[in-house]
C-alpha cells in the first residue's frame, strides 16, 4: 500500500546563477528559452530534477552540460515555491549560485541554447522569478566575500589588483579608492608578486599576482576590515 496515497504530486526543479568575471566586470550567464510558456524570453540556466539523482547531482549535471565543466564552484541558495511561480504546472525550484573565470572557460560553453553573458546591472528582464534569485544570489555572494576568499574562483590563478578592484566594486557595486585598495592589500602580505607582467594592456604591464589561500583564511579581518566599511549597506539589500 502506497503510505503517501491521495498526496498531490508537483515539478521539483533547479535553477541556476551563473556568475562570470572576465577581468573588468561582473556578468551573469542567460538562456532564450526554448519552449512555452515565455518562449525565447531571457531565463537562468535550469531543468527538472530526476528520479534517480539529489539536488546537487541534479545542478552539477545542468551546469556541466551547458559549460562542459564538472568542477565549477557551486552552491545551493534558496528554495522557491511560490504556489503559481510557474504558470504550466505547480513547480518548485530550488536555486544554486555558480562562479566562472569567463576568460579561461568561454570557449566550453554551449551555444546550443542561445547562451550570452550580460552585465549584471543590465541583464534583461527574466522570466517568473528568476529576478528575485538573481537579487538574493548577490546579496548571498556579497556575505560570502566578507567572509571567505570565495570571489576567487571568478579569478584566474594569476592576476593584477587591478583585475581583483574591478572583481570587488562589481560585486559591491561601489567604488573603491585605488590607492587605500592596494595598500590594504599590500599590507595583508596575503599576495605573492610574480616576476611576470601582463602586457595585454599596455606595453609597460602590470605586475601579476597569486594568493595564498591558506593565509587569506587565517588573516581575513585584516583585509576585509577595509571591505566591510565600504560595502556594509550594500550586505543589507
Amino acid at each position: 500500500m502506497n503510505k503517501y496515497s491521495g498526496q498531490q504530486h508537483f515539478l521539483l526543479a533547479v535553477d541556476c546563477i551563473i556568475f562570470g568575471f572576465d577581468g573588468k566586470d561582473l556578468k551573469l550567464l542567460l538562456i532564450q528559452r526554448g519552449f512555452e510558456p515565455e518562449l525565447n524570453k531571457w531565463s537562468l540556466v535550469g531543468g527538472f530534477l530526476q528520479e534517480t539523482e539529489t539536488l546537487d547531482r541534479a545542478a552539477s549535471r545542468i551546469l556541466q552540460k551547458l559549460t562542459g565543466l564538472g568542477d565549477i564552484y557551486l552552491e545551493q541558495l534558496y528554495a522557491f515555491s511560490g504556489i503559481n511561480r510557474d504558470p504550466e504546472e505547480r513547480t518548485v525550484s530550488v536555486s544554486y549560485f555558480a562562479l566562472i573565470d569567463i576568460q579561461q572557460y568561454e570557449k566550453q560553453i554551449s551555444h546550443d541554447y542561445h547562451a550570452e553573458w550580460f552585465l549584471v546591472a543590465e541583464r534583461p528582464k527574466l522570466i517568473f522569478d528568476h529576478d528575485q534569485m538573481v537579487g538574493l544570489a548577490q546579496r548571498q555572494l556579497r556575505y560570502k566575500a566578507a567572509i571567505q576568499p570565495i570571489l576567487f574562483e571568478l579569478l584566474p590563478e594569476t592576476f593584477t589588483i587591478a583585475q581583483l578592484q574591478n572583481l570587488y566594486e562589481g560585486v559591491y557595486e561601489t567604488m573603491f579608492d585605488k590607492r587605500n585598495f592596494i595598500r590594504k592589500l599590500m599590507s595583508t602580505g596575503l599576495l605573492k608578486k610574480l616576476e611576470v607582467k601582463d602586457k595585454s594592456g599596455s606595453r609597460k604591464g602590470a605586475f601579476l599576482f597569486s594568493m595564498d589561500k591558506e593565509k587569506f583564511n587565517g588573516k581575513l579581518d585584516v583585509f576585509l576590515n577595509y571591505i566591510k566599511d565600504k560595502s556594509e549597506l550594500y550586505l543589507k539589500k
